[in-house]
């Protein structure tokens, strides 16, 4: 495939309706979409993209029933104890964005374990997004910013490219492509700074379902779109 976005995101949405639909319970759903989790990011290591953003849970998900939190929190230990040995045969490094503090401790553990035992792997980034909110990632980055300018270890002359070194995703590739499945057209408080030039995809497909071709759907849409990031490209004549 040709023009391969570097970074990809998506917002993995549609879990609890796949559920619905089949006359089953929401866990059952999310269950599913951790599975498929493996899946897409396995092939997105094939198909050589350096890194995979995935929004697993985010700062406004803790107002769901603590029935359900609790269970999302608890699939981080299926997921690494079942795949874990398949990412590192794979060479995929896993890394985590968003505050951690308030993750519960088990969950927490282990992603730290996940992320120390595949440090040293140089293949695609398999990066979570867990209790993320852009909103707060762009607060976090200010209050950084201006400690380090209280404490004398910089100038105030912040730039954009300055900015971005106190963001999460400060060692990740610039994101390219940006997708959100179930149909819905919102970007949901994930990666607002990051997204101002990626290009977007909706797709109406329910995250469980969103399968290899699907996923090449999508990067076939990116590969047609003109990035221009607010100039011109001459050579199409625009």
């Amino acid at each position: 495939m040709k023009n391969l976005p570097k970074h990809v995101a998506i917002i993995m949405d549609g879990n609890g309706r796949w559920a619905k639909a089949r006359g089953k319970i929401r866990t059952e759903g999310h269950f599913q979409g951790v599975k498929n989790v493996r899946n897409i990011a396995i092939y997105a290591n094939e198909l050589g993209i350096e890194c995979l953003t995935l929004y697993a849970f985010s700062t406004e998900n803790w107002k769901r029933p603590e029935d359900e939190v609790n269970y999302l929190m608890a699939l981080p230990k299926f997921f690494f104890e079942s795949y874990i040995k398949e990412l590192m045969a794979k060479d995929i490094r896993i890394k985590m964005i968003g505050e951690m503090a308030a993750i519960p401790e088990n969950a927490r553990k282990i992603f730290m374990d996940a992320i120390k035992k595949t440090a040293n792997n140089r293949g695609m980034i398999l990066n979570f997004a867990l209790n993320y909110g852009s909103h707060q990632e762009i607060v976090r980055a200010a209050r950084k910013y201006a400690d380090d300018v209280l404490s004398h270890k910089r100038q105030n002359d912040l730039d954009e490219n300055g900015f971005a070194d106190y963001l999460y995703t400060k060692d990740l590739p610039p994101l390219d492509l940006m997708i959100r499945t179930s149909g819905e057209k919102r970007l949901s408080n994930f990666l607002l700074y990051q997204s101002a030039y990626s290009e977007m995809v909706f797709t109406d497909i329910l995250w469980p379902d969103f399968d290899r071709d699907v996923f090449d759907l999508c990067l076939k849409q990116y590969e047609q779109r003109d990035r221009r990031f607010g100039g011109l490209n001459e050579d199409k004549n625009n």
